[in-house]
């Protein structure tokens, strides 16, 4: 996979007796958004987090830019330029929208460009500047939880499941705001369930069962055959409209 920003090939995750990963083979190309997709169980997750290096493969291999990125602590593959938002998404409630975005600056502070960029992709963070991110909406610390990933210049951005719990309003502004992001040519590797979401911002897909990559290919050939999302995701296209 040479022309991948991200590559795993043969990649096994252990977690105690739990053997979760079986041979990962993931290609993810610069300037694209791609998706990662499967049931409840498949993996997902777990291949983002021995991505990122929280969780340790115990065989394969994990390149970066063509450089070996899977024997590194965590700290030392965010400075490569990886950035993460968790299921979680890891925000201060206690700390406002600013303090929040300021903390994930460093000691330099806003970059102004950087920061207009947060505000034009997620607008509804501006008019809660100075309120505590713990009174924000769902939706809201979603998008703070991304604001704070791209504020500094990152070379990928991976993401897992944001648009989880949240109402069909909510996922069409996280469409939208991902759209911008695309359109910049960012690197995306996204976690989702939603294939709404799925279908309107990938550009290719993987998809993930029982800890292994079972498909991988053009987003837009997925979203045209029901009955190869029926047997991959057991769902179809009309179900998710």
């Amino acid at each position: 996979m040479p022309d991948a920003m991200l590559a795993m090939s043969g990649v096994h995750t252990r977690i105690g007796r739990y053997h979760i990963l079986h041979g990962v083979d993931l290609a993810v190309p610069e300037g694209r958004v791609t998706m990662l997709l499967g049931r409840n169980g498949a993996g997902k997750t777990t291949a983002l987090r021995t991505i990122l290096g929280l969780w340790r493969a115990s065989a394969g291999d994990i390149r970066f830019d063509g450089t070996p990125i899977g024997g590194l602590a965590t700290p030392e593959i965010a400075r490569k330029g990886i950035a993460y938002v968790p299921e979680t998404m890891g925000i201060f409630g206690r700390l406002t929208v600013r303090e929040n975005l300021l903390l994930a600056t460093g000691p330099r502070g806003f970059a102004g460009a950087r920061l207009e960029a947060v505000m034009d992709a997620f607008p509804a963070l501006e008019d809660r500047w100075q309120i505590a991110a713990g009174l924000l909406s769902g939706g809201q610390k979603q998008m703070l939880a991304i604001g704070r990933a791209i504020i500094e210049p990152r070379r990928l951005l991976v993401v897992d499941e944001p648009t989880k719990g949240l109402a069909p309003v909510i996922v069409d502004s996280l469409i939208a705001a991902f759209l911008k992001l695309k359109a910049a040519a960012a690197t995306i590797l996204l976690v989702e369930q939603n294939f709404r979401m799925a279908r309107a911002v990938g550009d290719s897909v993987a998809v993930m069962d029982d800890g292994r990559i079972v498909h991988a290919g053009a987003m837009a050939d997925l979203a045209a055959d029901e009955p190869l999302q029926q047997r991959l995701l057991g769902l179809s296209l009309g179900s998710h409209q």
